[in-house]
């Protein structure tokens, strides 16, 4: 009988990467300090266009991004970005810290979801579900492509 071996992906070692896009440094840096007292490693980008550089340069489980950046749109970009390369990372926007109301998106279940940075335990339960959900997509997709 034979038995299937799969490889580690390299995303299941060590700390799950996490790309954090936002243009305000006092926010980012925030974000950045709660993410990695979360157990996360953390690159952060101040704007799309350096988002998207990063995204092509590493691999991230998991980008997230605020919406409104150097444009109204600039983390739609990013989002976008994240859908066309190889290692399709998790994604969600960031809901900025002093909106009015939070923005509605007409978009799928299956789409990037709003996350309130405000909320510390929500943002970092948020993060481990999208992580683990990532983890268990591309471990799901390893063993059908290696006939499993």
């Amino acid at each position: 009988m034979a038995t299937c071996t799969t490889e580690t992906p390299r995303a299941f070692e060590g700390l799950a990467r996490i790309l954090l896009v936002n243009d305000d440094p006092a926010s980012r840096l925030a974000l950045q300090a709660v993410l990695r007292a979360g157990g996360y490693a953390v690159d952060a980008a101040a704007s799309a266009a350096e988002a998207i550089a990063k995204l092509d340069q590493g691999e991230y489980e998991l980008v997230l991004t605020d919406l409104r950046m150097e444009t109204p749109q600039a983390g739609y970009r990013v989002l976008a970005h994240a859908r066309i390369v190889d290692y399709r990372p998790a994604a969600a926007l960031l809901q900025a810290y002093r909106e009015e109301s939070p923005i509605e998106l007409d978009v799928p279940a299956d789409e990037p979801i709003l996350i309130a940075p405000e909320n510390l335990p929500e943002l970092l339960a948020k993060v481990a579900d999208l992580v683990a959900a990532r983890a268990t997509r591309r471990a799901a997709r390893a063993l059908r492509h290696s006939g499993c």
